[in-house]
Parts: C-alpha cells; structure tokens; sequence
C-alpha cells in the first residue's frame, strides 16, 4: 500500500505541476478585494470579497493554462479527493450567506478561514507542511487582523490572506516534487491509476 500511495503521489505531482494556479488567482483576487475596500463601505467590501472569491476557480483555471497545470483533466485518484475537499470547504457557503443578514461583519473572517481548510490535506497528498503552515497561519492572523482593525476587517483578513497566498506560491515553487524509486533509480510514474487498479 505504501508503495502504491508513493505511485500515486508522485503521479498527482507529475499532472498538477507545481500546484500554483490556484494560490496564485486567490492571491490576486483577495489583493483585488483588499483595494476595493480601501475605497467603497465595509458593507460594499463585504459583497466585492463575496463576488471575488466566487471567481478564484475560473481565474485558477486561466493561471493553470497558462502554466501547463491540470486541475478539471487530472486523472489521478488524489486530484479527485482535493476536489471533494474543495466542495467540503464549499459547503461553508451556508454560513456565510446566512451571516451575510444576521452578522455581515463576520464574512471576511469566516471567508478568510473557511476557504483556507482544505489546505490541511493538500499537505498530506504532497507529503509536505506547506499546506498546514498555510491554513493554520490562516486562521490565525485572520483571527487577530479581525480583531485588531475593527474599522477595516474586510481590508486587514484580505491583507493576511494574501501573505498566507504569498508564502505558499514561493514554497510550492522550490518544492521538489515527489518522485517513485524503482530499483534504485528515481523516475516519474506512468500512470498511478493502473498501479492503485491492480
């Protein structure tokens, strides 16, 4: 099981690529969010972040282009469990929607958090804590931006979204990629898919 798992791993790292085209559109929206709300109400901060991070998909989409990464044609079974923890963290949209009417304040805290979660088992299908410093760094500094610039939430979560984002394009990109040792000599897979069917 081990050596399939370390098939499939290094099979989700040959089709992902360096996995930047997602943290690369968060980045960018969230920073567009961040500036809008240096010039419009918290309440219109609010609905831009809410609009922004409903486009970080397709914009992830168009930066994946660009960089030769597959995200919606990745054949590998661990693509497809990321996916599954993307639609986890989406669920989320529950409560933010109903906070949006019953305490608005509260999105860009529970956006900031919410969308990071899935991160945790980003890092256990790449076998490094790149993932886990993310989310739980995240989660922190969103908490105390929050708390600490009651006047300027949207902009202060944005701010630290964004460094978390930052930190983990410049990790992912020096990542060296997992790779499978057969007989002592290391090589991509061909296809981790057959490996995991046998």
């Amino acid at each position: 099981m081990t050596a399939a798992l370390a098939h499939v791993r290094a099979d989700y790292d040959t089709q992902a690529g360096k996995s930047l085209a997602l943290p690369l559109a968060g980045a960018t929206v969230w920073t567009a969010a961040g500036i809008v709300s240096l010039f419009v109400s918290p309440r219109i901060a609010t609905f831009a972040l809410i609009l922004g991070t409903g486009v970080i998909f397709p914009v992830g989409l168009l930066f994946a282009r660009i960089l030769g990464e597959r995200l919606l044609n990745n054949t590998n079974p661990l693509a497809k469990l990321m996916a599954l923890c993307v639609l986890m963290v989406n669920l989320l949209w529950a409560v933010h929607l109903t906070l949006l009417y019953t305490a608005p304040t509260l999105i860009p805290l529970t956006l900031g958090i919410g969308l990071g979660l899935h991160w945790i088992v980003f890092s256990w299908i790449i076998q490094h804590p790149v993932g886990i410093i993310h989310a739980i760094a995240r989660t922190l500094l969103a908490t105390v931006a929050w708390w600490a610039f009651p006047a300027h939430q949207v902009g202060a979560v944005c701010a630290v979204v964004v460094l978390t984002y930052l930190y983990t394009v410049i990790t992912l990109g020096g990542r060296r990629p997992n790779t499978v040792t057969l007989n002592g000599e290391t090589a991509a897979p061909e296809s981790a898919g057959r490996i995991v069917d046998r």
